[in-house]
Parts: C-alpha cells; structure tokens; sequence
C-alpha cells in the first residue's frame, strides 16, 4: 500500500541572477569515479544548514540567463541511520546482465497509452517522465556535467510520442519499422538542485542527480504522479519497472522491470538491463491506495544509469537509481507548483 508521509516544507528564501551558463560541456551518459555503496556507508548525515545549501537550485530559461534560488527547510527529519545499506548479492558483470531483459514496446496500443506514454526523449540524449501537464522529470547528468551546462541544453527539447496527425484527427501512420515518431516541445526552464554541482561536495553527488524540466506549452497526456520511495521491503517482489529510450534499440520505447539488490537512504542499486539513453527514465511502482481497492503507479526514483565507481581502489561498475526521499519529493513538488501549498502529504 502506499502509505501517506508528511512531508518538509521547502520554503523559498531568495534568488539571485548569476552569468549565464557557457554551455560548452560534453554530454556524459556514464559517469566515473561517484561515491558508491561503500562510500555511501561512510557519509555522515547531512545537517539542517548542509540541506539548506544542497537543495537550493539553479533555474536556467530559454533566453540562457540563470538564477539561483536559496531555500530554508522546515520540518525535516534528520535520520542518523540514513546510509545504512542492505547487503545484496556482490557486483556482476555490466549493463546487461545475463540475457537481456529488456522489452522493446512495438505495438502502438501499448505505446499511446499510459503508463508508457508518459516516457519522453531528451534532446541531450537521455529520457525523461511527465509528471504534470507541462513538467518533465530526468537525470541532471543529462544536462550539467557538475560544472557547465552540456552544449545541447541551451536550446533543449523535449519529445513526446506522437499518436495523431494533425488536422484530419485519423490515427497517424507508423513509420514502416514500427518505430514511433516525436512531437518536439521547447523547454521554458530547467532546475537543478545545487546538491548535484560539484562546488558543494568536492565530486559529484549522486543522491542529487535529478532535474525538473518547465515545457513552454502543456501537453494534454495522463502523466505519472510523484510517490515517496518505500524501502525494499515494502515493494512487492523487490520490483521495479521502468521505460525509456536505449541508444542501442534506436528510436524503440524500452520497457524492463527487475529487482533492487540494495539500498541507501539515497539511491537504489539494481541489475535492470539499461543502455545510455534510458538514464533519466522515471522509476516506478504499483501499489495500492490507502482503504481503496484501486491500484496506482507513482515514480519512486529517478534512473541516473551505468556508473563506474571507486570501490577499495577499484573501478567497478552498477546501475543505479535516485530515490524520491520526503525532502525531494517537497522540492520537486514545489518546481511543479511553485509553491509547497499542494506539497504537504505525499
């Protein structure tokens, strides 16, 4: 069952106009050298004032000018055993794992329809998730290596799968592979929390590897709702499910679900089968509604993608999934509604 949290409030204290961005880093769809489930264990809780500064965020607009807001948080709980990790089987080998999993999505019934119509393609590269009618959640490697904007997010887009042409209202052709084609939607403006730049932690920060994405126009599709992310426990089966856009099945909808092998307070370790280009995709469950028979998916986490990570000296390699904590939850709910008003439970 989904269970009601109370969530913190992000409050906005005050924004600043900073230079525009240079735009001029590399899109890197694997990351290297991230703090990984060892590190992970050694972090120390976050204080009240590192909160304050980690979810502050960055907003850049379609004309290239930049902001940066500060934020207060009231009501957060501060959990001393956040980091504490459940030990799951030892790392195998890459991104596909034994026989690939994954399901490329053909028919155009299953395609157009939800929950796999709320998959969206990034211009950078990467896929991303509807979460109301004109906002898009996605990984922020996809647009920010840490320290510079990518060179494609200056003039980002977003592509929804297309279902009718236009005028005539009959159902669109498919292309003659099957392949859906996109309808390509400006993006108004992009926030980053500040916990992801590499300024405030001395390296990335993988627990802050999210980003929410303003369309200039709404579209008018069902989109997913956002969940607070249960522990492994409370999932059915360990499982998660998630769509997106692999670059080695070019132009396909990618479906795949399997089991979290291990946890932080963070992140989520996994061995779904994913190649670059999925990262971004919205991680979700299904679970059932409090005192209802009804059954509802939520986006849990955000899939950040294949990383290599120090480990005892060691490069090695998982993929891993960013979850929505309480506290992302009331910062993502509050880029949607600009305010924490419809933010309280989650």
């Amino acid at each position: 069952t989904w269970h009601l949290k109370k969530i913190p409030q992000i409050v906005r204290e005050r924004t600043f106009s900073l230079d525009s961005p240079k735009f001029e880093a590399k899109t890197k769809l694997e990351l290297n050298s991230v703090c990984g489930i060892e590190c992970q264990r050694q972090l120390p809780v976050p204080s009240l004032s590192d909160l304050k500064n980690l979810l502050s965020y960055e907003t850049v607009f379609e004309n290239g000018t930049r902001t940066l807001t500060e934020v207060s948080v009231l009501g957060a709980v501060l959990d001393p055993a956040a980091n504490a990790t459940t030990r799951g089987p030892s790392r195998r080998k890459r991104q596909i794992y034994g026989t690939d999993s994954r399901f490329s999505i053909y028919d155009k019934r299953f395609m157009t329809n939800f929950p796999f119509n709320t998959a969206v393609k990034i211009s950078t590269g990467c896929s991303g998730i509807l979460v109301s009618p004109r906002h898009v959640l996605t990984a922020a490697h996809c647009l920010h290596n840490g320290k510079d904007y990518v060179k494609g997010s200056k003039r980002l887009r977003v592509g929804l799968m297309k279902t009718k042409s236009r005028g005539n209202g009959r159902k669109r052709k498919e292309t003659s592979d099957g392949m859906p084609s996109f309808q390509w939607t400006r993006v108004k403006s992009t926030h980053i929390p500040k916990g992801w730049f590499k300024g405030v932690s001395g390296d990335i920060a993988l627990d802050y590897d999210y980003a929410v994405l303003e369309l200039k126009r709404p579209h008018k599709r069902k989109y997913m709702e956002l969940g607070i992310s249960p522990t492994i426990k409370m999932m059915p089966g360990s499982m998660i499910h998630f769509s997106g856009f692999d670059n080695d099945r070019s132009g396909q909808l990618v479906y795949r679900f399997c089991s979290i092998s291990d946890e932080s307070n963070d992140l989520f370790y996994q061995y779904c089968d994913a190649e670059p280009g999925s990262t971004g995709s919205g991680i979700y469950l299904r679970l059932k509604e409090p005192n209802k028979k009804k059954w509802k998916r939520k986006i849990i986490a955000v899939y950040s993608g294949h990383q290599w990570v120090d480990i005892n000296g060691e490069q090695q390699d998982y993929n891993v999934a960013v979850r929505i904590t309480p506290l992302k939850y009331a910062q993502i709910c509050f880029w949607i509604h600009g305010n924490d008003e419809n933010c309280t439970q989650g």
